[in-house]
């Protein structure tokens, strides 16, 4: 790597996209530390994603976000708790990526871990996760999403609690009332948690983040994978492989 702004080498790009996938949250108790504990990189209100096409797939777990026409079709699994995730979305690969989505070169469908709970304590993921799901109803999935990662407090104190995600709720225009309240506070959505934890279980994926594209396996993992000028790169590389 010629710095990290610069051209990959060629064992680089291999390594990204052969699927030699390097892992950031895993559920095994047995994994290391999770992340550098960098606050994030960006606010949610300069990266915050324009109004774009947000739908639940017909399989009840994955949230679609983008244009239906999009021919690339990214997949991220995520846990709201994971802080290789927040470093993820909150810098530059996160902000590329919502710009593909804005352009219409790209949908990208979310699979919602919430392992860390059993892992770590607590119901954090499962109750952002939740939450999230009730911005979906509201059209506001994708801002939210954006919000909660620019905010997302320590993996380990477990602070997605319903005041919080209510206060992060509050930052979005419009997601806030009592339909939406009522379900971060009643856990409407509980059974979308549980089958997409399912979802991700039966994924088989190491831990996340983890994308495909078109299926291919893309590891943002890898040195300057996701910095902002080369995912859409390696987006583009892997969709026409």
């Amino acid at each position: 790597m010629r710095g990290r702004r610069g051209g990959v080498t060629a064992a680089a790009m291999t390594a990204v996209l052969a699927g030699v996938l390097a892992t950031g949250c895993t559920s095994a108790a047995t994994a290391g530390d999770d992340g550098d504990g960098a606050p994030p990189t960006a606010s949610a209100a300069s990266t915050r994603s324009a109004r774009v096409v947000e739908s639940l797939a017909p399989d009840g777990t994955t949230v679609r976000v983008g244009s239906p026409e999009a021919k690339t079709v990214v997949r991220l699994y995520e846990d709201l708790r994971c802080p290789v995730c927040r470093s993820f979305e909150t810098g530059g690969g996160g902000t590329a990526l919502r710009g593909m989505i804005r352009s219409g070169e790209v949908r990208v469908d979310y699979t919602l871990a919430s392992f860390l709970d059993a892992r770590l304590g607590g119901h954090g993921s499962e109750k952002a996760a939740n939450a999230l799901r009730a911005a979906l109803e509201a059209g506001k999935f994708a801002e939210y999403h954006d919000v909660l990662y620019a905010h997302q407090p320590e993996e380990s104190v477990d602070g997605f609690t319903d005041a919080y995600l209510l206060a992060m709720a509050a930052k979005v225009k419009g997601l806030r009332g009592q339909e939406f309240d009522t379900a971060v506070k009643g856990m409407k959505y509980r059974d979308f948690v549980t089958a997409s934890a399912r979802a991700y279980d039966a994924s088989g994926v190491p831990g996340t983040p983890t994308m495909t594209v078109n299926g291919k396996p893309v590891n943002v993992l890898a040195e300057g994978a996701s910095e902002g000028d080369m995912l859409p790169m390696l987006i583009r590389l892997a969709a026409a492989a």
